[in-house]
């Protein structure tokens, strides 16, 4: 009998997937699809290391701000970063771990050598 592989890295990391609903499963495509989009992501790495204004995201990336304003709501409407008011300004960041862990080992994963496992 074939075993399954991801199960085996389950089983070592002893961190089983959580039981997943359509719904969840669903959610999980929306958020991974809102990833899909350049641009977003650029910001959400933006964010990543500190706290950001729209301006200031915006001119680091060279985007207009309406544009990363309309990005950020929909990366906040996916819980993907928070905003914080400081006098005028909001600052975004990343929302927790979670997100900062996917986007990393993400970026490790891409830059490894082939042929590495």
């Amino acid at each position: 009998m074939c075993s399954d592989p991801c199960s085996e890295a389950q089983d070592a990391k002893n961190s089983p997937l959580p039981v997943l609903s359509s719904q969840d499963i669903a959610q999980l495509a929306d958020t991974f699809k809102l990833l899909g989009d350049p641009s977003r992501l650029r910001i959400l790495l933006q964010c990543l290391t500190h706290p950001a204004a729209v301006n200031d995201i915006a001119e680091a990336l060279q985007l207009s701000q309406s544009l990363v304003s309309h990005h950020l709501r929909l990366l906040k409407a996916a819980r993907l970063v928070i905003g914080e008011r400081h006098a005028r300004h909001i600052y975004y960041r990343v929302a927790d771990k979670h997100v900062s862990h996917v986007l990393l080992d993400m970026a490790v994963h891409l830059t490894e050598e082939q042929g590495e496992d």
